[in-house]
């Protein structure tokens, strides 16, 4: 199975390659997770907001690949507790189609990437950086992971 992350925004600090390489290297190889990073469009003084979320709209529905489901992260969406992300990771392993997650840039996700999105999940009420949603996404991949396979990491 393949988990992709399809994330706008490039240049990533240190410590948002380095957290998520941690918890992606510690997946097993049947469980892969990869990273695609997408560019931001560029933001000046009277940029239209709408447009620009829009492309980056389009460039990560191309990002999907074929036959994929896709979780667009939103803060609007469902939370999901651990356990019930490890009943979602359970049923997306049974239907054995790979999942690409959307994270959107700074501005959040454009209504056409929610709106055609086969899930939508909010990691919580708070505003998060979006590079910092990289991370979280990662290890919680990781937690429902060890939840499945009864390994000691998660000790709820």
């Amino acid at each position: 199975m393949q988990f992709r992350v399809a994330a706008i925004g490039q240049r990533m600090p240190d410590w948002v390659n380095s957290g998520w390489q941690e918890y992606a290297r510690r997946l097993p190889r049947s469980v892969r997770l990869d990273l695609l990073e997408l560019a931001l469009e560029k933001r000046g003084k009277n940029a239209d907001m709408e447009r620009l979320k829009s492309r980056e709209g389009e460039r990560l529905k191309a990002a999907i690949p074929d036959g994929a489901l896709s979780v667009a992260l939103d803060i609007s969406g469902v939370a999901w507790s651990t356990g019930q992300l490890a009943d979602q990771m359970r049923s997306w392993m049974a239907d054995g189609r790979d999942v690409c997650f959307l994270i959107g840039g700074p501005d959040g996700l454009p209504d056409s990437s929610l709106a055609a999105a086969d899930f939508r999940w909010s990691l919580g009420p708070l505003t998060l950086p979006h590079p910092l949603v990289r991370i979280i996404l990662a290890e919680q991949l990781y937690r429902a992971w060890t939840v499945i396979n009864h390994h000691p990491y998660h000790r709820a």
